[in-house]
């Protein structure tokens, strides 16, 4: 069987930056737009941002079909200086051919939802706070278009401009700031609304012959590329039927967006697919049922614009776990299973077979409520807890799924099983669906029952309930089987199988649930359970004699501790001790399929892990959730094939694990530990010699990549692209990560940007088991481990070193600040008392993203570059480069981020908030570094200006700029002055902090 090259790898780099759609993102690229609410707007495209390197270019608008692009409302007002009622359609736009612009009507969507916009604060506040909020965008827009400080013959304008940009947002009172920032904020959701459905709209386009679009990053492209490159149709289907990506939802970083706003985008997004389809009708724009949606768009807007964006209290784990499961409910149950009918179609189609009905290459998880890491608010209660409430809504979801199924199947004819069952009733199918109701509604009693009164004996006994999905399975499919052998299998086809589908995807409980714990909890449950029985002090043990007594336990049938004796002896069982041992009882309880993995945090030795599977068997865990220990920082990845290639030696643990292995790689920790370069390399390295140390012991390993939405924590805007990079020989079909935070609601809040990401991830997963990598070279092992070396080494000069950097941390960010802001259940720190070494490496990345500075994602990286292009190995980078895409895309992502970032933005948060002059130089010297590290990586990627392959998102940044500079103006001096007052509460200052963080979200992508 041929294999494919790695010329196809790098034609779908290629595509990736000339596709005039984009695969998966948290950023828009926006187009023209124009002054009044008929005048014109903003084209968006879904990737991350990319600026210009204007040092040597200067800003310019680019063109399209003869259209020049610049900001969102120029020449005229921001969100249009005509308030007459604006309308959603506009006559011209209706036709089905737009000049070859395709992006007109997105420009159109964004002026008539703008002017809404406009219209409404107007009405609510008065024309003399929109004049404000118009100085202050034209202020932004005059200092970008005189080159925001990066050319020295327009800087000194530049600065005049920033320089009345700052003096407008310091003579605002705190009112005025609040509306003024809650203005750029909304503008720039309704912008993220409007882009992204407009590439549902494209794609939509692109799809009108096949179930899904002939993409590189498509299961359509890649499954006809694979052909043309010589795989047979078997090879690629057998690949596909078996291969599952599972996407773990996770509540960190935190959604900026209060659930109540995110429902009312949905429903903008909404009132635009049903404008689409009636100007697909080409009705005329001035009939009853386009007025209807004018009226239900500016409903919508100006319940959003009065509506409180602010949390008031700080999430709970609960309400965590309810806001992540939002998108089951509401998108993920009914577009799952679509995408996966529109796969089966592609494989019908292209490989002439049907995706088996067993087949998951799409699974849903989820950490929201099982996340103990640091977080003391979850306890084994609030587990109990987001167990049973998830369990009672899937049994609501199926009991509604299951009574359509009752409507629908009155078929007379079925097969002998079923009559076996039923007996001699007239329609079968619809007796024995009434017995499944039945047994589903009491199983939703069951779980309300026992989730409203836990201390109660339940009056429902679980033996007449649903609690093991294969029990539910086993009856949906006795259906699907009579269907099919009595010929109606059309019927089976239908919405049976689209249940059938949702069983395996979601199972009993919507999502399975991780727990997740630090190492250091399961050491000190096992010192004071040796100490109790008089063994001695296990953290005194060497590790060794701590893994021979594990084996011990690990095979004796005497349980070391007797049930509930923790709670009786508090004099030796400490708080979290009992915490931790009740968690394991919490885990016996629970039925199969409710539980995922039991993820162990700051893992660093094989007792980590081999304690975990003597707490579940010492709790009486009749089948032990499978351990995943999280390798995160530098030491702990480097020393990760050590620990299991131990474990994998010791017969009493691999008897345990079945021959499978699950292991997390954490990409947010080894960042912050040793800098960008350096973590890709080692969770680059770490992956290749796990995986060949587990196929040495006969081992399937899993890899769990925890990722976060910035780059600094791993996260890639292009899915497909980040994917193909992974070492060779590691994902193997099988695809574990996190979707974590603002990313769940940006990939999967909406029912076609679901379905696209869904697509994304499924295409990259085959392509990416199919392709021929292009593997390192001992040279260019070589380079990476002097680059890494040298960037870490100037990495931690700074973040470790430097004394002058904890105080320019904490006074030039929003840091401080972070823990008091109603955004997360979790402590901004696992330590409280600690420093910025205890900081969790969300508040670390969430605060360089607000100021622009990025600082964690390219510090090290020009210093390793500039010395290795400077030196005789500096043709061997270059090579690299242009050769092996995995480091290119490193390369790459670093090379967005720096043209994300804007010092001249950063220090005016120095000038605004550092007031210690050994603080404030450190500030200058990072920002050399910054433009520092910007040529060196345009010299080695031999562009002129950052990421200038790729137009499309140079015209984002250039539209975006003047709107996320002015909230970055309004944050820094609401930073000030909260600094400076006496009352930490004042509640109009703390909205407007939040407030900015959102806008700056919105504008940028993502918090942290």
């Amino acid at each position: 069987m041929l294999r494919s090259s790695a010329a196809a790898y790098r034609r779908m780099a290629n595509a990736a930056v000339s596709s005039s759609t984009c695969s998966s993102s948290t950023m828009g690229v926006c187009t023209k737009s124009m002054s009044s609410r008929a005048g014109g707007s903003l084209s968006l495209r879904a990737q991350d941002v990319v600026a210009f390197r204007s040092s040597n270019t200067a800003l310019r608008a680019f063109s399209t079909g003869g259209n020049s692009y610049s900001s969102f409302a120029e020449p005229g007002s921001l969100f249009g200086d005509q308030l007459q009622d604006p309308p959603v359609f506009v006559e011209s736009l209706s036709a089905p051919t737009m000049g070859g612009d395709k992006d007109a009507q997105l420009r159109a969507d964004v002026r008539a939802m703008g002017s809404l916009l406009g219209h409404i604060i107007q009405d609510h506040h008065g024309k003399e706070i929109f004049e404000k909020i118009e100085e202050l965008r034209a202020l932004a827009k005059n200092w970008r278009e005189a080159g925001a400080g990066r050319q020295p013959e327009t800087a000194a304008q530049a600065d005049e401009y920033f320089q009345n940009l700052s003096s407008a947002c310091g003579k605002l009172s705190n009112d005025e700031m609040l509306i003024i920032s809650r203005a750029f904020a909304h503008f720039l959701a309704i912008a993220n609304s409007a882009e992204a459905h407009h590439r549902a709209r494209l794609l939509k386009k692109a799809t009108t012959f096949e179930a899904l679009p002939e993409r590189y990053d498509s299961c359509g492209g890649v499954m006809k590329s694979l052909l043309e490159e010589g795989h047979s149709a078997d090879a690629i289907f057998e690949a596909l039927s078996t291969q599952q990506t599972e996407l773990v939802l996770t509540a960190h970083p935190t959604e900026v967006n209060r659930r109540t706003i995110l429902e009312k985008q949905r429903r903008v997004q909404t009132i635009l697919t049903q404008a689409d389809d009636l100007r697909d009708k080409n009705q005329p724009p001035t009939g009853f049922a386009q007025r209807e949606l004018d009226r239900a768009m500016e409903r919508e807007i100006a319940s959003i614009w009065q509506s409180d964006e602010v949390s008031r209290a700080k999430p709970t784990p609960q309400n965590e776990a309810a806001r992540g499961t939002l998108v089951v409910e509401t998108v993920l149950w009914e577009a799952l299973p679509n995408f996966l009918r529109k796969l089966n179609a592609m494989t019908q189609s292209v490989l002439g077979k049907s995706l088996p009905l067993d087949a998951t290459p799409i699974k849903f998880s989820s950490w929201m409520g099982g996340d103990r890491d640091g977080n003391p608010n979850v306890t084994p209660e609030v587990t109990r807890e987001v167990l049973l409430k998830q369990r009672a809504q899937a049994a609501g979801l199926f009991l509604r799924d299951l009574s359509r199924l009752h409507s629908e199947l009155s078929i007379m004819n079925c097969s002998e099983e079923l009559r076996a069952v039923v007996g001699d009733e007239k329609e079968p199918y619809r007796a024995f669906l009434a017995q499944m109701m039945a047994k589903m509604k009491l199983t939703k009693d069951w779980a309300e029952e026992r989730l409203n009164n836990p201390v109660l004996t339940s009056r429902i006994e679980a033996t007449d309930v649903y609690t093991d999905r294969q029990d539910f399975k086993d009856d949906l499919m006795l259906i699907h089987r009579s269907l099919c052998e009595t010929e109606n299998t059309i019927e089976a086809d239908g919405f049976l199988t689209d249940v059938i589908r949702n069983v395996s995807a979601f199972g009993l409980t919507m999502v399975t649930l991780d727990v997740r714990q630090e190492s250091n909890r399961h050491e000190e449950a096992m010192d004071t359970i040796t100490r109790f029985l008089g063994l001695g002090s296990y953290s005194q043990w060497d590790e060794e004699t701590r893994l021979k007594w594990l084996e011990q336990q690990l095979v004796s049938p005497r349980p070391l501790l007797r049930p509930g004796i923790w709670n009786e002896h508090p004099e030796v069982f400490s708080p979290t001790c009992v915490d931790t041992l009740e968690t394991f009882a919490m885990i016996a309880e629970q039925h199969e399929g409710s539980l995922g993995a039991y993820v162990i945090s700051q893992c660093t030795s094989a007792s980590d892990i081999f304690s975990v599977l003597v707490l579940q068997k010492d709790a009486g865990v009749k089948k032990p959730l499978r351990v995943a220990p999280l390798f995160e920082t530098l030491d702990d990845l480097n020393g990760a094939a050590d620990t299991m290639k131990k474990l994998f030696s010791m017969p009493s643990y691999m008897g345990a694990i079945n021959g499978k292995h699950e292991i997390m790689i954490g990409y947010s920790d080894s960042a912050k530990d040793a800098g960008r370069l350096a973590a890709s390399w080692a969770q680059y390295e770490t992956q290749e010699k796990l995986a060949a140390i587990g196929r040495e012991a006969g081992v399937e390993l899993t890899f769990f990549h925890g990722k976060g939405g910035t780059v600094g924590r791993g996260g890639n805007p292009q899915t497909f692209l980040a994917i193909m990079a992974h070492a060779p020989d590691t994902i193997n079909g099988r695809f574990r990560v996190t979707e974590q935070g603002e990313m769940i609601n940006q990939n999967f809040g909406y029912y076609d940007r679901a379905q696209r990401t869904m697509d994304i991830y499924t295409a990259a997963v085959l392509a990416e088991k199919l392709t021929e990598h292009v593997r390192p070279t001992d040279e260019w092992r070589n380079m990476m481990k002097t680059l890494s070396d040298i960037s870490c080494e100037a990495y931690r000069r700074v973040i470790r070193g430097d004394e002058r950097f904890v105080p320019y941390f904490r006074s030039a960010t929003p840091e401080l600040e972070f823990a008091n802001l109603n955004i997360g259940s979790r402590p901004a720190k696992r330590n409280p008392k600690g420093g910025v070494e205890s900081l969790r490496a969300i508040p670390w990345n969430f605060s360089w993203t607000q100021t622009r500075l990025n600082l964690p994602t390219w510090l090290g990286v020009g210093e390793a570059f500039e010395k290795v292009l400077s030196s005789n190995d500096g043709p061997v980078l270059r090579e690299m480069y242009q050769q092996w895409p995995s480091f290119r895309t490193t390369v790459d992502m670093v090379e967005m981020v720096l043209a994300k970032s804007e010092p001249k933005v950063a220090a005016h948060y120095d000038k605004m908030l550092v007031t210690d002059e050994l603080a404030k130089e450190l500030g200058v010297e990072l920002r050399e570094l910054h433009l520092k590290t910007e040529d060196a990586v345009l010299d080695l990627s031999g562009h002129d200006i950052l990421s200038e392959n790729n137009k499309i998102l140079l015209r984002l940044l250039q539209v975006r700029n003047p709107y996320v500079d002015v909230l970055n103006c309004l944050q820094a001096e609401a930073l000030k002055r909260f600094r400076g007052a006496e009352d930490k509460e004042d509640k109009v200052l703390k909205d407007l902090l939040l407030t900015t963080i959102t806008g700056v979200a919105n504008g940028m992508g993502n918090t942290g």
